[in-house]
């Protein structure tokens, strides 16, 4: 692609032909970016970094398609933390269970004035998982999304 001047020229054909080595790798890398962005592309060892931006925590132990399934979905799972259906997609993703979450917490609204409280409050929520699954796990991943001024206790409950 040089011009006809120096398509006959040696020198100018060697050194262009070492630029194009130099320059190859970045031009690759340039042309691929889309697929670094995409969690279903990323190579694995971006994947960490690619987590980094969108603040999923990864465990190096789950297998690379849960860890793509958590980045991909991790805008998702920060939306839904701290509530109920958020720690549920949360333990069904991270674990492959399921679960239910019996929130303890009243909260009643009223149209007029002076109407009754909710009874007693209750200080804690009960995180129930069906199905053979490691105790500390759980309790791992809901102390993780559980928010701080609520004590959650996790029940394990055999298949039915």
């Amino acid at each position: 692609m040089l011009p006809a001047m120096y398509a006959d020229d040696d020198l100018a054909l060697r050194f262009t032909t070492g630029l194009d080595a130099v320059l190859s790798a970045l031009l690759s890398t340039m042309d691929n970016l889309p697929a670094y962005l995409d969690p279903a592309l990323a190579p694995e060892d971006f994947l960490g970094w690619l987590s980094s931006w969108v603040a999923a925590e990864l465990d190096p132990a789950w297998p690379l398609p849960l860890r793509r399934a958590v980045v991909r979905r991790a805008m998702a799972l920060h939306r839904g933390r701290g509530t109920a259906r958020g720690l549920v997609e949360r333990l069904e993703l991270s674990l492959g269970v399921r679960a239910e979450v019996v929130d303890g917490a009243g909260a009643r609204w009223s149209a007029t004035p002076d109407t009754e409280l909710p009874d007693v409050p209750v200080d804690q929520v009960v995180v129930r998982v069906w199905g053979r699954v490691d105790r500390q796990r759980v309790e791992a991943v809901v102390a993780s999304v559980c928010p701080v001024h609520i004590r959650c206790v996790v029940r394990i409950e055999e298949d039915a």
